[in-house]
Parts: C-alpha cells; sequence; structure tokens
C-alpha cells in the first residue's frame, strides 16, 4: 500500500490523509456496519490513531456501542452524510470507500460472519472469523 493516503466525503467538505501500513484491512460484517453502509458489510482500514489527521473541514460524530462493550465514536459530513472513519481506542477505521483511491484496499479477513446477511456472498479465499479475532 502506498504512504501516505488520503480521503474525503463525496462534496469535498472533509478530507482526511494517513500514513504507514495498517494494522488490519478488514471486511466487517456486524450490524454496526451493515447500518451505516446501508449494505452487506464495512470494508475497513485501520491505522494508529497518531498516523491519521483530519485536514480540512469539522465531521460530526455518533457513538456506537461495540460488541466488545467499548464505544467507537464514527464520523460522517454533516453535509452530505458521507461515512468516513471511526475513532477507537488506539486506532482510527477508515472507511475504504472514502479513500481516493479504494483499489488499494486489500481485505485479509472477513469478520462478525455470525452477523452476515443469507445473500452476502463472502470471498471463500479470505479467512473467516464470526466475532472480533483476537
Amino acid at each position: 500500500m502506498s504512504t501516505p493516503f488520503f480521503g474525503g466525503c463525496a462534496c469535498g467538505a472533509i478530507r482526511y490523509s494517513a500514513e504507514g501500513e495498517p494494522l488490519y484491512s478488514v471486511n466487517c460484517h456486524c450490524r454496526d456496519c451493515q447500518r451505516e453502509t446501508g449494505s452487506a458489510y464495512a470494508p475497513v482500514l485501520g491505522v494508529p490513531r497518531p498516523n491519521f489527521s483530519v485536514r480540512k473541514g469539522i465531521p460530526r460524530y455518533f457513538e456506537v456501542k461495540a460488541d466488545s462493550g467499548r464505544f467507537t465514536r464514527r464520523a460522517f459530513c454533516a453535509d452530505c452524510g458521507s461515512t468516513l472513519f471511526g475513532y477507537g481506542d488506539e486506532f482510527v477505521s477508515i472507511r475504504v470507500g472514502s479513500l481516493d483511491d479504494p483499489s488499494i484496499f486489500r481485505p485479509t479477513q472477513d469478520i462478525y460472519t455470525s452477523s452476515a446477511q443469507p445473500w452476502d456472498y463472502m470471498n471463500p479465499d479470505l479467512p473467516k472469523a464470526s466475532k472480533l479475532p483476537g
């Protein structure tokens, strides 16, 4: 993956950048991600918080209680509604669709497959985890 990489919302009001190799690169099938994306899963890249910065604009946030019991703050653009990223304790989960070049994404695993929808086709070559691996 090239470094640094950039992204933002559909209307251009919010821009961000990140550096370095991702901590993880997954397709998350949890119900929260399904609701956030309006789809079967969220393709997500995780980067360390110090490697991420918002370069332009001020995102809006909402909190979701994760399966772990911890809260995650998810960012979106208040103008166009694009979902962008989420803050965990030590990492930022970037929504791949918000990247300037989403073709750099190479998922390594499907997670929360216990919540996957029956109509969702998953790549059979990717490892599966019914919950968050750990």
